[in-house]
């Protein structure tokens, strides 16, 4: 089967993707990709002065309004902040969403990572995909299987490290020194998180921190990039028929193996 020119980044709360893996998915959308983002959860407890409901429009009108800086579709949560879990009803509701955008390229979170959230994330989009074309896997709401390849790539933890501090090494880096702008600017949308964060961490530390971890990230590629995003690609076995980095044929000397 032909590629079609689909990337969906999939992660658990509104503002992961634009942390962790914007910068590709808006280079990949130059590239003339049809790009989707897609968080598990809501957002709902990401706030200290919003009720829930508030809170949940707010960050859904956060998500789009992120998306939209690239020319992205953003897919809504469906499930509350910390009730992501490796279940039925969550992974038949995850597995629809993949059925229905039908992404060659899908970026997701790191299989260890600080948070409960993140992790769970990362297992529902593996096994989504995997079970993309299973036609006695029925989705919630029912979606025909599709059997597209699909190629998978993780993005790195945060501090590029597991929960019990063990050092996680990508094994790519991207070099997004040309969309850090456009990043920030996706991030910035989500400025019910500048208000929540600038409380806890003090102003604009989400925007700083998510440029130093994109700088140390640069560091790492084997020729030195201003700004970087690491990945992990995901064993083909289930998901494609044939081993392809199709991110690294998609973009080039962008792409440095480490």
């Amino acid at each position: 089967m032909s590629d079609s020119k689909i990337a969906l980044a999939i992660a658990a709360h509104p503002d992961d993707v634009e942390f962790m893996m914007a910068g590709t998915l808006a280079l990949l959308a130059d590239a003339g990709y049809e790009c989707h983002i897609f968080t598990v959860a809501n957002g709902n407890c990401g706030t200290a002065v919003h009720s829930n409901d508030e809170i949940i429009r707010i960050r859904a009108a956060e998500g789009h309004s992120a998306a939209s800086v690239i020319g992205a579709t953003y897919h809504e949560g469906v499930v509350n902040d910390l009730e992501i879990f490796y279940e039925p009803e969550t992974l038949r509701r995850v597995t629809a969403v993949i059925r229905e955008i039908k992404p060659p390229i899908v970026l997701t979170q790191s299989p260890q990572d600080y948070m409960e959230d993140h992790q769970n994330a990362c297992r529902l989009a593996v096994t989504a995909c995997f079970s993309r074309g299973m036609r006695n896997w029925v989705t919630h709401p029912w979606v025909e299987p599709t059997m597209q390849d699909v190629y998978l790539y993780h993005a790195q933890p945060y501090g590029n490290m597991g929960p019990l501090r063990e050092p996680i090494l990508p094994s790519m880096v991207v070099d997004i020194t040309e969309k850090i702008e456009v990043k920030e600017e996706m991030l910035r949308r989500h400025a019910s998180q500048k208000e929540w964060l600038d409380v806890s961490q003090g102003k604009d530390a989400y925007l700083v921190s998510m440029r130093e971890l994109c700088a140390a990230m640069g560091q790492l590629a084997p020729r030195k990039v201003p700004y970087g995003e690491g990945f992990r690609q995901h064993l083909h076995v289930g998901l494609s028929a044939k081993d392809r980095d199709i991110l690294s044929e998609v973009l080039g000397d962008r792409v440095q193996k480490l």
